[in-house]
């Protein structure tokens, strides 16, 4: 790979450094890079730059954002006494594209495995309890992924939940077991909250 060039070498592994992108899939990119007009070169760095800058996370809920609060928590039309728990950003885009839901959302930004060594400190579930007294909540929907780590987060939160005597319901198995919420369809997503369960 030194043939290109040390500069070609470094983007090369900058891009291969990001998940998912292999050593062909980072060459490809890079390859592509270097043909790419100087302007697109410069909006994608700038693109970058800028998300990395100006991104954080929402004061309540802790979705990205570029607000102190985001766009769903700020919108007085929300029903502020339904919480859903979600682990990723991602998820919570996923419901919001079913248009269903009208409550407030809490992300973890993960959940519980002990085989990664993630326990419940290292995600927002801290949060969520602070959240929860402080406000006036009458349930919290647990929609973490229905694999072993996204039930094990659930069962954990509801044990915390059950004693302040709130609503706890867990989404319905209409969502594939295993599966990532993020790439299940509205459907599927809309028929699983319908259906969800009191724990």
């Amino acid at each position: 790979m030194g043939h290109y060039g040390d500069p070609m070498v470094k983007l090369i592994e900058a891009l291969s450094s990001l998940p998912g992108i292999g050593a062909k899939t980072a060459q490809r990119l890079a390859f592509h890079i270097i043909h790419m007009p100087d302007e697109n070169v410069e909006n994608l760095s700038n693109a970058i730059i800028q998300a990395k800058k100006n991104i954080k996370y929402c004061s309540v809920c802790y979705t990205l954002t570029d607000k102190e609060k985001c766009d769903i928590c700020s919108n007085p039309a929300r029903d502020e006494k339904t919480i859903m728990v979600v682990e990723d950003p991602r998820d919570m885009a996923a419901y919001e594209r079913t248009k269903e839901y009208k409550g407030l959302y809490h992300v973890l930004h993960g959940a519980i495995s002990p085989m990664l060594g993630i326990g419940p400190k290292d995600i927002k579930i801290q949060e969520l309890l602070e959240r929860i007294q402080k406000t006036e909540v009458s349930e919290v929907i647990l929609a973490t992924n229905p694999n072993i780590e996204g039930e094990a987060t659930a069962m954990y939160i509801s044990k915390l939940l059950k004693p302040l005597g709130i609503k706890v319901t867990r989404i319905a198995n209409g969502v594939p077991v295993g599966g990532d919420l993020e790439y299940v369809d509205e459907v599927t997503l809309s028929r699983a909250l319908e259906g969800r369960r009191e724990l």
